[in-house]
């Protein structure tokens, strides 16, 4: 792990610790809307994908589609959105979003679509323990 990192207090405030990975942190977006999942490698100062060491980035993309193996063997989804946007919290981090078709903003991007709906504290416990199994696999 690098020295000086900090999550951003507002993946801190929006997410919920899943996992580790070999570079990434993985979280749980706390909107029920969407089975959605953060990925925030443990680097201080990153805010572009391009400013990870080449063996970094391969590593991100590793974790990335572990993530992604998850997220689809736990919940049923249509179609995987991966997005790295940072236009409001800058620190790195990828989104790794299982989409439905008829889903609250299909076909539309996920981002600012609407208000995002909290889990029940039963259903996230549920989910983060299914992704959990799946990523210790």
């Amino acid at each position: 792990m690098s020295t000086g990192f900090i999550l951003d207090p507002r993946l801190q405030a929006d997410t919920r610790p899943v996992g580790t990975l070999p570079l990434c942190d993985v979280r749980l977006m706390n909107d029920a809307r969407f089975a959605w999942l953060v990925l925030i490698p443990r680097r201080a100062g990153l805010v572009e994908i391009s400013d990870l060491a080449p063996e970094e980035q391969a590593m991100l993309w590793q974790d990335v589609n572990r993530a992604s193996a998850a997220l689809r063997a736990v919940t049923p989804c249509d179609k995987l959105n991966l997005g790295a946007l940072g236009n409001i919290v800058r620190q790195l981090h990828v989104h790794v979003v299982a989409r439905r078709e008829g889903d609250a903003a299909w076909p539309g991007p996920v981002w600012g679509n609407g208000s995002a709906v909290a889990y029940d504290v039963g259903s996230q416990a549920a989910l983060i323990a299914a992704l959990r199994q799946q990523l210790a696999d």
